[in-house]
Protein backbone atom coordinates (compact mmCIF):
# COMPACT_ATOMS: atom_id res chain seq x y z
CA UNK A 1 0.00 0.00 0.00
CA UNK A 2 1.08 3.84 -0.21
CA UNK A 3 1.07 7.21 -1.78
CA UNK A 4 3.21 9.76 -2.30
CA UNK A 5 3.01 13.28 -3.79
CA UNK A 6 6.18 13.54 -5.39
CA UNK A 7 8.40 10.98 -6.61
CA UNK A 8 12.02 12.82 -4.98
CA UNK A 9 14.06 10.90 -2.72
CA UNK A 10 13.15 11.66 0.58
CA UNK A 11 9.54 10.57 0.22
CA UNK A 12 10.44 7.70 -1.62
CA UNK A 13 12.32 6.58 1.58
CA UNK A 14 9.72 7.90 4.19
CA UNK A 15 7.68 5.43 2.74
CA UNK A 16 10.24 2.83 2.21
CA UNK A 17 10.96 3.08 6.11
CA UNK A 18 6.93 3.16 6.86
CA UNK A 19 6.62 -0.38 5.08
CA UNK A 20 5.17 0.37 2.34
CA UNK A 21 5.30 -1.64 -0.94
CA UNK A 22 3.00 -0.66 -3.68
CA UNK A 23 3.86 3.04 -4.91
CA UNK A 24 1.15 5.61 -6.88
CA UNK A 25 2.72 8.33 -8.36
CA UNK A 26 0.01 11.38 -8.68
CA UNK A 27 0.62 13.09 -11.57
CA UNK A 28 4.32 12.79 -12.36
CA UNK A 29 6.72 14.93 -13.95
CA UNK A 30 6.92 12.95 -16.95
CA UNK A 31 7.66 15.09 -19.85
CA UNK A 32 5.03 15.74 -22.47
CA UNK A 33 6.64 15.15 -25.75
CA UNK A 34 4.23 15.37 -28.54
CA UNK A 35 1.17 15.14 -26.68
CA UNK A 36 1.83 11.91 -25.29
CA UNK A 37 4.58 10.58 -22.78
CA UNK A 38 7.56 7.84 -23.93
CA UNK A 39 8.87 5.48 -23.25
CA UNK A 40 12.42 6.43 -21.86
CA UNK A 41 10.95 8.33 -19.15
CA UNK A 42 8.62 5.84 -17.78
CA UNK A 43 11.16 3.42 -17.24
CA UNK A 44 13.57 5.95 -15.83
CA UNK A 45 10.20 6.92 -13.18
CA UNK A 46 10.10 3.04 -12.44
CA UNK A 47 13.35 2.64 -11.85
CA UNK A 48 14.09 5.36 -9.90
CA UNK A 49 11.02 3.83 -7.48
CA UNK A 50 13.25 0.53 -7.48
CA UNK A 51 16.16 2.03 -6.14
CA UNK A 52 14.13 1.93 -3.08
CA UNK A 53 13.34 -1.18 -3.01
CA UNK A 54 9.22 -0.03 -3.63
CA UNK A 55 7.56 -1.54 -7.11
CA UNK A 56 5.85 1.44 -9.07
CA UNK A 57 2.66 -0.19 -9.16
CA UNK A 58 0.32 2.51 -10.44
CA UNK A 59 0.13 6.39 -12.27
CA UNK A 60 -2.68 8.50 -11.33
CA UNK A 61 -3.75 10.74 -14.01
CA UNK A 62 -1.60 12.73 -16.52
CA UNK A 63 -1.41 16.25 -16.97
CA UNK A 64 -4.83 17.20 -17.19
CA UNK A 65 -4.02 19.04 -20.73
CA UNK A 66 -3.27 15.63 -22.15
CA UNK A 67 -6.73 14.70 -21.77
CA UNK A 68 -9.31 17.47 -20.84
CA UNK A 69 -11.22 17.33 -24.62
CA UNK A 70 -10.72 13.45 -24.31
CA UNK A 71 -12.71 14.05 -21.20
CA UNK A 72 -14.74 17.12 -22.18
CA UNK A 73 -15.74 16.06 -25.90
CA UNK A 74 -13.35 19.12 -27.08
CA UNK A 75 -12.35 19.87 -30.63
CA UNK A 76 -8.98 17.71 -29.95
CA UNK A 77 -10.84 14.51 -28.80
CA UNK A 78 -9.73 12.05 -31.54
CA UNK A 79 -5.54 13.62 -30.90
CA UNK A 80 -6.02 13.40 -27.21
CA UNK A 81 -7.63 9.90 -27.65
CA UNK A 82 -4.79 8.33 -29.87
CA UNK A 83 -1.99 9.72 -27.44
CA UNK A 84 -3.46 8.50 -24.70
CA UNK A 85 -3.99 4.97 -25.71
CA UNK A 86 0.12 5.78 -27.34
CA UNK A 87 0.77 6.58 -23.32
CA UNK A 88 -0.76 3.42 -22.22
CA UNK A 89 1.09 1.51 -24.95
CA UNK A 90 4.56 2.78 -23.19
CA UNK A 91 3.16 2.29 -19.72
CA UNK A 92 2.24 -1.11 -20.33
CA UNK A 93 6.44 -1.60 -22.17
CA UNK A 94 7.80 -0.04 -18.51
CA UNK A 95 6.06 -2.71 -16.63
CA UNK A 96 3.37 -0.73 -14.61
CA UNK A 97 0.11 -2.57 -14.31
CA UNK A 98 -1.83 -0.39 -13.42
CA UNK A 99 -3.34 3.57 -14.49
CA UNK A 100 -5.98 5.42 -12.69
CA UNK A 101 -7.31 8.71 -13.88
CA UNK A 102 -9.80 11.42 -12.85
CA UNK A 103 -12.16 11.42 -15.69
CA UNK A 104 -13.77 14.77 -14.64
CA UNK A 105 -12.99 18.72 -15.63
CA UNK A 106 -12.14 20.97 -14.53
CA UNK A 107 -10.57 20.81 -11.33
CA UNK A 108 -12.80 21.45 -8.59
CA UNK A 109 -12.07 19.84 -5.60
CA UNK A 110 -13.22 21.55 -2.35
CA UNK A 111 -15.01 25.02 -1.16
CA UNK A 112 -12.99 25.60 2.07
CA UNK A 113 -11.52 24.06 5.04
CA UNK A 114 -12.61 23.47 8.86
CA UNK A 115 -10.80 23.06 12.18
CA UNK A 116 -11.64 19.29 12.88
CA UNK A 117 -9.56 19.20 16.34
CA UNK A 118 -6.83 21.40 18.51
CA UNK A 119 -5.94 23.08 15.07
CA UNK A 120 -5.75 20.30 12.70
CA UNK A 121 -7.35 21.34 8.72
CA UNK A 122 -9.56 19.20 7.01
CA UNK A 123 -10.68 20.17 3.62
CA UNK A 124 -15.01 20.60 3.58
CA UNK A 125 -16.87 21.33 0.76
CA UNK A 126 -20.69 23.14 0.93
CA UNK A 127 -22.84 23.40 -2.04
CA UNK A 128 -24.51 26.15 -1.23
CA UNK A 129 -21.65 28.07 -1.71
CA UNK A 130 -20.87 27.09 -5.34
CA UNK A 131 -19.73 29.59 -7.66
CA UNK A 132 -18.26 28.82 -10.66
CA UNK A 133 -18.44 30.23 -13.84
CA UNK A 134 -18.61 27.89 -17.23
CA UNK A 135 -14.91 26.44 -18.67
CA UNK A 136 -16.18 25.16 -22.09
CA UNK A 137 -15.57 27.01 -25.25
CA UNK A 138 -17.91 24.46 -26.63
CA UNK A 139 -21.13 23.16 -25.60
CA UNK A 140 -21.22 19.28 -23.78
CA UNK A 141 -24.24 17.24 -22.74
CA UNK A 142 -24.72 14.51 -21.15
CA UNK A 143 -24.86 12.39 -23.84
CA UNK A 144 -22.22 13.43 -25.58
CA UNK A 145 -20.33 13.56 -22.51
CA UNK A 146 -21.11 9.57 -21.85
CA UNK A 147 -20.36 9.09 -25.90
CA UNK A 148 -16.98 10.13 -24.96
CA UNK A 149 -16.47 8.23 -21.86
CA UNK A 150 -17.72 5.57 -23.91
CA UNK A 151 -15.29 5.50 -26.82
CA UNK A 152 -12.63 5.78 -24.39
CA UNK A 153 -13.25 2.60 -22.93
CA UNK A 154 -14.17 0.93 -26.13
CA UNK A 155 -10.77 1.97 -27.72
CA UNK A 156 -8.09 1.22 -24.52
CA UNK A 157 -9.42 -1.52 -23.32
CA UNK A 158 -8.31 -3.98 -25.58
CA UNK A 159 -5.11 -1.74 -25.89
CA UNK A 160 -4.61 -2.27 -22.33
CA UNK A 161 -5.20 -5.87 -22.23
CA UNK A 162 -2.74 -6.26 -25.34
CA UNK A 163 -0.20 -4.38 -22.91
CA UNK A 164 -1.01 -5.87 -19.45
CA UNK A 165 -2.10 -2.84 -18.12
CA UNK A 166 -5.02 -2.50 -16.03
CA UNK A 167 -7.41 1.04 -16.72
CA UNK A 168 -9.41 2.72 -13.20
CA UNK A 169 -11.37 5.53 -13.30
CA UNK A 170 -11.49 8.15 -10.20
CA UNK A 171 -15.15 8.97 -9.12
CA UNK A 172 -16.03 12.62 -8.97
CA UNK A 173 -14.71 14.62 -5.90
CA UNK A 174 -17.13 16.10 -4.66
CA UNK A 175 -19.34 13.76 -6.39
CA UNK A 176 -22.05 16.30 -7.83
CA UNK A 177 -23.62 16.19 -11.32
CA UNK A 178 -22.31 19.23 -12.69
CA UNK A 179 -19.21 21.63 -12.40
CA UNK A 180 -18.72 24.86 -14.20
CA UNK A 181 -21.17 23.57 -16.91
CA UNK A 182 -19.39 20.54 -17.17
CA UNK A 183 -21.37 17.17 -16.53
CA UNK A 184 -19.62 14.90 -14.03
CA UNK A 185 -20.74 11.26 -14.79
CA UNK A 186 -18.83 9.18 -12.14
CA UNK A 187 -20.93 10.89 -9.47
CA UNK A 188 -23.27 8.09 -8.31
CA UNK A 189 -23.43 4.47 -8.33
CA UNK A 190 -25.26 4.01 -11.32
CA UNK A 191 -22.54 6.06 -12.87
CA UNK A 192 -19.93 3.11 -12.09
CA UNK A 193 -22.12 0.46 -12.62
CA UNK A 194 -22.60 1.95 -16.15
CA UNK A 195 -18.88 2.26 -16.90
CA UNK A 196 -17.93 -1.49 -15.98
CA UNK A 197 -20.45 -2.89 -18.02
CA UNK A 198 -19.44 -0.31 -21.30
CA UNK A 199 -16.53 -3.40 -21.96
CA UNK A 200 -16.40 -6.75 -19.47
CA UNK A 201 -13.15 -7.13 -18.76
CA UNK A 202 -10.39 -7.08 -16.01
CA UNK A 203 -8.77 -4.60 -17.63
CA UNK A 204 -11.98 -1.88 -17.49
CA UNK A 205 -11.82 -1.13 -13.67
CA UNK A 206 -12.47 1.24 -10.97
CA UNK A 207 -9.98 3.24 -8.40
CA UNK A 208 -12.12 2.95 -5.25
CA UNK A 209 -11.90 6.15 -3.81
CA UNK A 210 -13.68 5.55 -0.24
CA UNK A 211 -13.79 8.92 0.51
CA UNK A 212 -15.28 10.11 -2.94
CA UNK A 213 -18.09 7.08 -2.73
CA UNK A 214 -18.75 7.92 0.95
CA UNK A 215 -19.58 11.28 0.21
CA UNK A 216 -22.09 10.01 -2.21
CA UNK A 217 -23.56 6.89 -0.59
CA UNK A 218 -26.95 7.83 0.08
CA UNK A 219 -26.98 10.41 -2.09
CA UNK A 220 -29.49 9.75 -4.61
CA UNK A 221 -32.86 10.25 -5.14
CA UNK A 222 -34.29 6.85 -4.31
CA UNK A 223 -31.71 7.25 -1.36
CA UNK A 224 -28.96 4.95 -2.94
CA UNK A 225 -26.58 2.23 -1.73
CA UNK A 226 -24.80 2.27 1.65
CA UNK A 227 -20.63 2.58 1.39
CA UNK A 228 -20.35 -0.77 2.64
CA UNK A 229 -23.02 -2.25 0.15
CA UNK A 230 -20.88 -0.29 -2.82
CA UNK A 231 -17.87 -1.64 -1.58
CA UNK A 232 -19.39 -5.23 -1.70
CA UNK A 233 -20.96 -4.55 -5.00
CA UNK A 234 -17.42 -3.78 -6.71
CA UNK A 235 -15.13 -5.42 -4.82
CA UNK A 236 -16.91 -9.26 -5.66
CA UNK A 237 -16.93 -8.23 -9.01
CA UNK A 238 -13.13 -7.50 -9.42
CA UNK A 239 -13.29 -4.33 -10.46
CA UNK A 240 -11.57 -2.06 -7.80
CA UNK A 241 -7.63 -1.74 -8.71
CA UNK A 242 -6.85 -0.21 -5.10
CA UNK A 243 -8.73 1.87 -2.59
CA UNK A 244 -7.80 5.39 -1.36
CA UNK A 245 -9.08 4.47 1.78
CA UNK A 246 -9.75 7.75 3.93
CA UNK A 247 -12.88 8.76 5.59
CA UNK A 248 -15.27 11.92 6.05
CA UNK A 249 -17.84 13.27 7.89
CA UNK A 250 -21.25 13.24 5.82
CA UNK A 251 -22.29 13.47 2.28
CA UNK A 252 -23.05 15.88 -0.11
CA UNK A 253 -24.13 18.18 -0.35
CA UNK A 254 -22.31 19.20 2.61
CA UNK A 255 -19.19 17.38 4.04
CA UNK A 256 -15.75 18.01 5.39
CA UNK A 257 -12.82 15.32 5.50
CA UNK A 258 -11.56 14.10 8.98
CA UNK A 259 -9.10 11.70 10.01
CA UNK A 260 -9.43 8.12 8.72
CA UNK A 261 -10.66 6.45 11.82
CA UNK A 262 -13.11 9.73 13.04
CA UNK A 263 -15.86 10.25 9.99
CA UNK A 264 -18.89 8.76 9.71
CA UNK A 265 -17.55 5.30 8.00
CA UNK A 266 -16.88 2.47 10.22
CA UNK A 267 -13.51 2.07 8.49
CA UNK A 268 -13.49 -1.43 10.03
CA UNK A 269 -16.28 -2.57 9.17
CA UNK A 270 -15.44 -1.09 5.30
CA UNK A 271 -12.06 -3.44 5.79
CA UNK A 272 -13.90 -6.36 7.16
CA UNK A 273 -16.03 -6.25 3.27
CA UNK A 274 -13.01 -6.41 1.45
CA UNK A 275 -11.11 -8.67 3.34
CA UNK A 276 -14.33 -11.51 3.30
CA UNK A 277 -14.56 -10.63 -1.00
CA UNK A 278 -11.02 -11.51 -1.16
CA UNK A 279 -9.88 -8.13 -2.68
CA UNK A 280 -6.24 -8.70 -3.24
CA UNK A 281 -5.25 -4.65 -4.43
CA UNK A 282 -3.66 -2.06 -1.87
CA UNK A 283 -4.73 0.55 0.55
CA UNK A 284 -3.44 4.22 0.62
CA UNK A 285 -3.87 7.11 2.69
CA UNK A 286 -5.41 10.10 0.84
CA UNK A 287 -5.77 13.79 1.55
CA UNK A 288 -4.51 13.37 5.07
CA UNK A 289 -5.55 16.34 7.32
CA UNK A 290 -3.09 19.14 8.01
CA UNK A 291 -2.03 18.84 11.36
CA UNK A 292 0.07 22.06 13.95
CA UNK A 293 3.54 21.81 12.65
CA UNK A 294 3.39 18.95 9.90
CA UNK A 295 5.35 19.30 6.89
CA UNK A 296 4.03 20.55 3.14
CA UNK A 297 3.79 16.57 2.09
CA UNK A 298 2.07 15.73 5.71
CA UNK A 299 4.68 12.75 7.42
CA UNK A 300 2.86 13.25 10.98
CA UNK A 301 -0.65 12.65 9.10
CA UNK A 302 0.68 10.25 6.37
CA UNK A 303 2.60 8.57 9.60
CA UNK A 304 -0.94 8.02 11.41
CA UNK A 305 -2.96 6.96 8.34
CA UNK A 306 -0.63 4.77 6.93
CA UNK A 307 -0.11 3.01 10.32
CA UNK A 308 -4.10 2.65 10.98
CA UNK A 309 -4.60 1.07 7.56
CA UNK A 310 -2.03 -1.73 7.89
CA UNK A 311 -3.28 -2.68 11.55
CA UNK A 312 -6.61 -2.95 9.94
CA UNK A 313 -5.20 -5.12 7.76
CA UNK A 314 -3.36 -7.28 9.97
CA UNK A 315 -6.25 -7.55 12.00
CA UNK A 316 -9.23 -8.86 9.15
CA UNK A 317 -6.37 -10.86 7.98
CA UNK A 318 -5.79 -12.65 11.03
CA UNK A 319 -10.00 -13.02 11.66
CA UNK A 320 -10.29 -14.33 8.06
CA UNK A 321 -7.78 -16.86 9.50
CA UNK A 322 -8.50 -17.48 12.65
CA UNK A 323 -11.83 -16.89 13.40
CA UNK A 324 -13.42 -13.28 14.84
CA UNK A 325 -13.53 -12.98 18.55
Amino acid sequence: MGRNGASDAEALRFMAQLGIQDVVLNTPPVPVKNGRWELVDLVGLRNRVEEFDLKLTAIENTQIDMRHHLIAGGPRFDEQLENMVETIKNIGRAGIPMYTMSWRYPRFYRTGHVDIGSGAKGTAFDASVENWPNVLEWELTEERAWECLETWVKTVTPVAEEYGVRIGLHPVDPPIPNVAGVPQLLHNFEGYKRLIEIVDSPANGILLCQGSFSQMAGADTDGGPSIYEMIDYFVKRNKVLYVHFRNVSGTVPKFHETFVNTGYVDMYRAMRIYAENGFDGFFMDDHVPHTVGDTDYGHRAKAYANGYIQALIETVTNESLHGAH
